[in-house]
């Protein structure tokens, strides 16, 4: 199962940028407000002058030190599979901060891939059923293709950060 999880993201993430310009289709599904869809990047986030939230949710984050600690400790061997919708307010908040936390602990963007999804939480060939996505956002922490955990929304005590550190700690600790 679980490296059928790993064929199955890798499967979704060739097939659309073999078939597609853009890994992504951005459209509206309510008025004054943009969803990107598919494969995209923190950069794509950044450039978008409609949000704004990003850059406001950015400012004055202190990362969590036993996040920063368990991601830089296992930067070469974990990977990200982060699910976000650009119309989620808790996707605004949570997201900006996991990519300062990544910078702070030296993280490498190519082991993280964010997956925009729509208002129904859906995304191309149907990954967020496959991996039982149904909340976001969902940061999946992955080690050789195997889900460590998952973080959904702000995480079990509202500290989306701690506890990817816990996840990642606890996991790590146990092989």
């Amino acid at each position: 199962m679980k490296k059928t999880v790993l064929l199955f993201v890798l499967y979704f993430t060739i097939s659309q940028s073999t078939f597609s310009q853009q890994p992504y289709s951005v459209f509206s599904e309510q008025p004054n407000e943009k969803t990107y869809k598919g494969i995209i990047s923190r950069e794509v986030l950044m450039s978008d002058t409609s949000f704004k939230w990003y850059a406001e949710n950015q400012a004055n984050y202190s990362p969590n030190g036993l996040a920063m600690e368990e991601l830089k400790k296992n930067k070469d061997s974990l990977e990200l599979l982060v699910f976000m919708g650009t119309w989620c307010e808790d996707s605004h908040f949570v997201i900006p901060k996991l990519f300062a936390l990544l910078d702070a602990s030296g993280f490498p963007q190519d082991r993280v891939t964010l997956i925009g999804v729509d208002r129904n939480k859906k995304t191309y060939s149907h990954l967020c059923e496959a991996l039982n996505v149904i909340n976001v956002p969902t940061i999946i922490a992955m080690k050789n293709g195997k889900e460590l955990g998952r973080v959904v929304e702000y995480g079990t005590y509202g500290l989306f950060d701690k506890e990817l550190g816990e996840i990642i700690q606890k996991a790590t600790a146990a092989r």
